[in-house]
């Protein structure tokens, strides 16, 4: 199998050279971090994630994970990953340094993420449940929990779980019957719970879960849910573990992907009393938990992108190695050699498409979680809501497109590779097994899209959508005469119209009480949106790159107009080369894969809704 490989000059790219960070860096709440550093963060985590996570990948996979006598043990491989992963600091790199963390921005979290998903998907997601539950604790809990908890779960000593789903219910959380019965300070919770990710596991000696339950008379569906701290261990005053819990894992699943990654079905209070400490105030656990989701929907995306990034690169390197055929000019020449067959114009197209779609989904994701820094430092009221409704926009578009075309991209990965693509000895054939999951958990992608049509288009007065159009509108006007980058440009522009005619469309249908055009359209939309939004950011990055690329040419004495002078100087340094590929590869997408945008509004504003008409069975 190839080596782990990462494009960490597009990583730097999108981080130093597409955003403007001083807003952060400067900022009282991340001043302690400069750009240096996060450079230096970022090639340790480069590091990491090739001499450390990426050769626990395979062995993970093939060993998966077992359940003995109540107790899972998880891949041998992963034991020491996860002890250096934590004595790194990298477990809470964006938390809170009063309880241990690293306090650094978001955004860094993300791109370094990109790397650890990409090299150990299923180890990776298992460790970054602990923070976000931790975290729920520190925003919500008591300080008695807090002082408990948070701590030596942003340090790894012990891990966390996000404990929602049950089998009746499924994604209808407000279906939940786990039962919690007020005793002494604390509750006896009384319930199942499924398809909890590393549920239980043997990488830490105690699991702390938080727990989605229903006190007795609080109202029906989730306004009656509170959220409990559920240890499975009792803990001591002096901070040791005590008793069992009873917090049994009573099955383990048998899953497509993801085999290290341990999902669970667990009991609470089926082989005695399983005791519960409230977080917050009772009925408002759905609230507290959207943090935690939130949190997670972002990462989930990342899982998409980092894999099809983590693909797109073995893909490339085989195919610049592959012989195979004749170069196109030399097809008549009995004598030609072979060529490699990146030569071939329907390899080239789908490294393209490739290099577009997992480039253009770390961009997204990367200005989410840009979006979450900015708002977290904003100086006013104005500036916090602008970038807090581009968050709530951008959130489930991030979580649910990245990861269908995360998936599309590894795809078209095997498919680079022929016959040996499907075989085990590549990482896609993998990849592609392991990033399945991402769209089905954490809300499946058709709940985001129901979420997005539903609530984040219209909720306080439109102000996501206007928050969305501005960015991008201020973008378009500035540079609608760029003299490289005019046609993209356009195609965007007119991109973006057909968003606002799906828009008014959307909004005219429910004026006129026709509730089911967005609902039924929602995941077109979405997908509609994804694609507006990578060609707007694959085409601001491309502007960037015209920049730095005029700068090397003025240097060089290169035309910057002359096409084969260009290409000729693109392939003498690896700076010219790069960015002479971010353009192409923006050009690329607006005219082979944008224009997707205005077939999807078309079947969108259509009307039809004969999906809804099929008849599914006879009647009795």
């Amino acid at each position: 199998m190839a080596e782990h490989n990462v494009d960490l000059r597009d990583i730097k790219f999108t981080l130093f050279d597409s955003l403007d960070l001083d807003p952060i860096f400067s900022s009282e709440k991340f001043g302690d971090y400069s750009p240096e550093d996060v450079e230096m963060i970022l090639d340790e985590a480069h590091k990491f994630a090739r001499e450390v996570m990426a050769p626990a990948n395979r062995p993970g996979d093939e060993e998966g994970c077992t359940l003995e006598g109540g107790q899972v043990k998880v891949p041998q491989a992963y034991q020491t990953p996860y002890k250096l992963f934590c004595e790194g600091g990298w477990l809470a790199l964006n938390h809170s340094a009063d309880y241990g963390g690293q306090g650094s921005p978001q955004l860094l979290r993300t791109l370094a993420d990109d790397m650890f998903f990409g090299a150990n998907i299923a180890l990776n997601l298992g460790i970054l449940l602990t923070p976000g539950a931790a975290h729920m604790v520190e925003a919500f809990g008591s300080d008695a929990l807090k002082e408990l908890y948070v701590e030596k779960m942003y340090t790894g000593v012990w891990s966390g779980t996000m404990c929602l789903t049950e089998a009746q219910a499924g994604s209808d959380v407000g279906a939940v019957r786990t039962k919690a019965t007020p005793k002494d300070d604390h509750y006896l919770i009384d319930g199942e719970k499924i398809f909890i990710t590393f549920g239980d596991h043997d990488l830490t000696d105690n699991i702390i879960h938080l727990v989605l339950a229903r006190i007795e008379g609080a109202p029906a569906g989730t306004k009656g849910i509170s959220l409990f701290v559920v240890p499975k261990f009792l803990v001591n005053d002096d901070g040791s573990n005590g008793a069992a819990n009873n917090v049994d894992c009573v099955n383990l699943e048998h899953k497509l992907g993801i085999h290290g990654s341990p999902t669970c079905t667990l009991t609470f209070g089926s082989s005695g009393e399983s005791l519960g400490w409230l977080v917050g105030e009772p009925n408002k656990g759905m609230r507290y938990m959207f943090q935690m989701m939130n949190e997670a929907r972002l990462s989930v995306g990342m899982q998409g992108g980092a894999l099809a990034n983590a693909a797109y690169q073995v893909a490339l390197e085989y195919a610049k190695e592959r012989p195979q055929g004749t170069l196109l000019s030399q097809m008549k020449d009995p004598n030609a050699g072979q060529t490699a067959i990146i030569n071939h114009p329907d390899v080239q197209v789908m490294l393209a498409k490739q290099k577009a779609y997992a480039e253009g989904c770390r961009a997204l994701l990367a200005y989410t979680s840009y979006a979450i820094d900015r708002t977290a430092v904003a100086k006013d009221d104005a500036e916090k809501q602008k970038y807090n409704s581009l968050v709530e926009i951008l959130t489930p578009i991030s979580k649910a497109y990245c990861t269908d075309i995360g998936f599309r991209v590894i795809e078209l990965a095997i498919q680079t590779l022929g016959g040996y693509g499907y075989l085990k000895d590549y990482a896609p054939e993998q990849f592609l097994r392991d990033s399945k999951i991402a769209s089905l958990y954490e809300g499946t992608n058709g709940i985001q899209a129901m979420d997005l049509v539903g609530r984040k288009l219209s909720m306080n007065g439109g102000a996501n959508v206007i928050a969305l159009a501005g960015l991008m509108n201020e973008f378009l006007q500035a540079n609608s005469d760029h003299p490289g980058l005019k046609v993209q440009v356009e195609a965007v522009a007119k991109a973006v119209e057909a968003w606002n005619g799906v828009n008014g469309y959307f909004m005219k249908s429910v004026g006129a009480g026709n509730y089911m055009a967005p609902l039924y359209s929602a995941t077109q939309y979405l997908s509609l949106c994804g694609d507006l939004l990578l060609g707007f950011f694959l085409v601001r990055q491309a502007r960037v790159a015209w920049e730095k690329l005029a700068a090397l040419c003025s240097d060089a004495g290169v035309d910057l107009n002359d096409g084969k002078a260009l290409k000729k100087f693109a392939k003498t340094q690896a700076d010219a080369q790069y960015f002479y590929n971010k353009i192409k590869t923006a050009q690329f997408f607006c005219a082979s894969e944008l224009v997707a945008v205005h077939s999807k509004a078309a079947a969108i504003t259509s009307g039809d809704l004969s999906a809804t008409q099929m008849v599914w069975s006879l009647d009795d």
